[in-house]
């Protein structure tokens, strides 16, 4: 929902472009290994929150889904229903727990496993940013906001650089991947669009610009990992 105070500021031309610029049409391959003999990580990001669907910094605000969020989350349900997943794992903010309890729904084998969170898989921290609107910015300083958004290492006033996650994130996977390996469990993660660069760093050794380069969908499809 656009505010309806900024078509007074700005030509609706321009905010129809700067919505585009927002919204995410061209996202990068997920990538898929499973194993029916070593275990697998599966890892998916939340469907929409208000927050997304509002343009909004959201961070560690706790958003709900959207209905429209529901509906992405319930899209990776029946790609998952025959996956046998022994660990259920999702950040501790809504949209993410929303989307896990979705998601395996249709997974006779883990819907009624019990949710564990873990908060270094938490959304990265936007700071005095948090609850701002992207699309405001987007019109008067889209360079700005790109640095903010796309930067590896530049941190927002009181927040978190994509680095900051990054490291917490890898030090959740030295923790879990370890125990996959001991007990042959598959698991199941479900975060957000900057926690799953971090795993596709630690899973894919991918460099700095790498990781800001990739655009992971609302919903819809999983990443997965074999543990070798």
């Amino acid at each position: 929902m656009v505010d309806p105070a900024l078509y007074k500021k700005y030509p609706e031309e321009k905010i129809d472009k700067a919505i585009e610029i927002l919204t995410y049409r061209h996202v990068t391959k997920m990538p898929k290994e499973e194993s029916s003999t070593s275990p697998t990580i599966y890892i998916f990001r939340h469907g929409e929150s208000e927050d997304n669907a509002n343009f909004l910094f959201s961070g560690w605000r706790d958003s709900p889904l959207t209905e429209k969020g529901k509906e992405q989350a319930l899209v990776i349900a029946p790609k998952i229903k025959d996956k046998k997943l022994d660990i259920l794992i999702s950040s501790p903010q809504i949209r993410a727990i929303e989307t896990m309890k979705l998601a395996i729904s249709h997974n006779n084998y883990a819907k009624g496993r019990e949710i564990a969170t873990d908060p270094r898989i938490k959304e990265r921290s936007y700071g005095e940013l948090q609850g701002k609107s992207k699309l405001e910015l987007q019109l008067e300083n889209p360079e700005q906001l790109k640095i903010y958004r796309r930067s590896y290492y530049e941190k927002v006033s009181e927040g978190e650089s994509l680095e900051d996650v990054v490291n917490r994130v890898e030090e959740f996977c030295r923790e879990i991947v370890p125990l996959m390996k001991l007990h042959k469990l598959n698991v199941a993660v479900s975060c957000h669009g900057n926690s799953i660069r971090g795993f596709r760093k630690y899973f894919e050794n991918l460099s700095p610009e790498e990781v800001c380069k990739i655009e992971t969908p609302l919903g819809q499809d999983y990443i997965s990992y074999v543990i070798k």
